[in-house]
């Protein structure tokens, strides 16, 4: 066997801390919402996926957790401009609840326990990139962060992350949601800065 390269030790593991434009690191986890928090119980929680044809899939806490369940370690950044690297959640790929929609949609709106709404494309929810957090850093997500269930689609500003997830709609043109009905950007990607609207 021939020796191995002066220097080489096999695939980096760590991560790289980066932070987007605009941003700065925190080790804190702010608590911003746009209302009161909702406090949701268990057994009455209920998710629901209606595709463009009007046909409603729906989940309840223990349909929820019969679906496969994922760590996820990812960074987040706040359009108020903190970021937050290595958070530790738990949850359920959007993926998994796709499995059994047929939708041909790009579009999707997200309703919350509380009315809250914002909006996505469909393929920044699939191919591992979305997912039903119902656990934080070992713990069952508190209500203050979206417990029991929150969205968590870490590549986008985290408003998009909605908390108290309820719904998703699916349509073939896209509607606002709360914050992109006043001005904010109606993707949000942190990298690009997509902030506000044009």
């Amino acid at each position: 066997m021939p020796p191995a390269t002066r220097g080489f030790t096999g695939r980096r593991r760590e991560r790289t801390e980066e932070l987007p434009p605009g941003q700065y690191r925190t080790d804190d986890f702010p608590v911003l919402s746009a209302g009161p928090t909702p406090r949701v119980d268990t057994g009455e929680w209920r998710f629901t996926i209606t595709t463009e044809t009007g046909s409603s899939h729906h989940w309840d806490w223990n349909g929820l957790h019969r679906l496969p369940r994922t760590e996820v370690v990812t960074d987040l950044h706040c359009v108020t401009r903190w970021s937050k690297f290595g958070t530790r959640w738990s949850g359920h790929p959007l993926d998994a609840f796709f499995a059994s929609v047929s939708t041909s949609a790009e579009h999707a709106l997200v309703t919350c326990y509380g009315g809250y709404t914002t909006n996505l494309p469909v393929a920044d929810l699939l191919g591992g990139r979305a997912w039903i957090a119902t656990g934080y850093d070992g713990e069952p997500l508190a209500p203050v962060h979206g417990g029991p269930a929150r969205l968590l689609v870490p590549h986008l500003y985290l408003w998009k992350s909605a908390k108290w997830v309820r719904s998703l709609t699916l349509s073939t043109a896209e509607q606002l949601g709360f914050w992109e009905g006043v001005g904010y950007h109606a993707h949000g990607d942190p990298w690009r800065e997509q902030r506000y609207a044009l």
